[in-house]
């Protein structure tokens, strides 16, 4: 009976989205003439609107352990990825934001579409030597301009227990521009898998790490720091406790 629920529950959150998106879009094409902060600030609606319905419908909530640890200036956040929900959840733990993402991502309608508007860098990853100059040059602007910047080393989303090579491009974009280096863990996979229809309830956990200052470090060496400490962190969060 409570998996026929999540079904429903599933189903009935995601006809919502293909719903609300499109139309949310025009509220986002509405908002093109905007400095850069304000068009943020009215993009990132729509995932405040995906949160308030994943909670709702889907019984998704969710704990932040460390906030504390949050910047009060513009910083680099590299995180676990496992899921699409941080990349909506993030939109409301941190403040306005960037992401660097395949580029491939913007041509996905209406999705898509909107987060071509809020600035991310877009990457080619099968030029390495140009994509780590477009971070820098890119992230250094994003950085001035007051946006923080969200990076997934792992570049793709990879199921719980599980551990993807981590890449350099976060973290010689700190070593480069000396912005804080935020680590994020979370659990989010546990309840909303890759490429998975269903979403169980229950509490997400976010564990947010101390910035790590990356002046006179070298990339690799601050990427295996980040590295290090987020798997750890993974071994203490994972486990999940739903609520079926």
């Amino acid at each position: 009976m409570n998996s026929v629920f999540t079904v429903l529950r599933s189903t009935l959150y995601s006809l919502l989205q293909i719903i609300i998106t499109p139309l949310y879009f025009l509220i986002i094409l509405a908002a093109f003439p905007l400095p850069p902060i304000r068009r943020y600030r009215i993009t990132s609606g729509w995932a405040h609107i995906m949160m308030f319905l994943l909670r709702l419908i889907c019984g998704i909530r969710y704990r932040v352990i460390g906030t504390e640890h949050i910047p009060t200036v513009p910083s680099i956040v590299l995180s676990k990825h496992q899921s699409a929900w941080e990349t909506i959840a993030f939109q409301q733990i941190f403040p306005p934001q960037v992401w660097v993402l395949k580029k491939e991502l913007l041509r996905v309608p209406f999705f898509g579409w909107g987060l071509a508007l809020t600035n991310p860098i877009a990457i080619d990853r099968s030029s390495r030597k140009a994509a780590l100059k477009q971070i820098v040059e890119q992230g250094k602007d994003r950085l001035k301009q007051g946006f923080w910047i969200i990076v997934f080393p792992e570049g793709t989303r990879i199921a719980p227990g599980k551990k993807g090579k981590y890449g350099i491009g976060g973290a010689w974009l700190g070593t480069h521009t000396g912005a804080p280096v935020v680590p994020v863990a979370h659990n989010a996979g546990e309840f909303w898998g890759k490429d998975s229809f269903l979403k169980l309830p229950g509490t997400i956990t976010v564990s947010i790490g101390p910035p790590i200052n990356p002046a006179e470090m070298e990339p690799g060496d601050l990427n295996a720091r980040v590295e290090s400490w987020i798997e750890a962190e993974m071994v203490l969060i994972g486990g999940r406790a739903a609520i079926m």
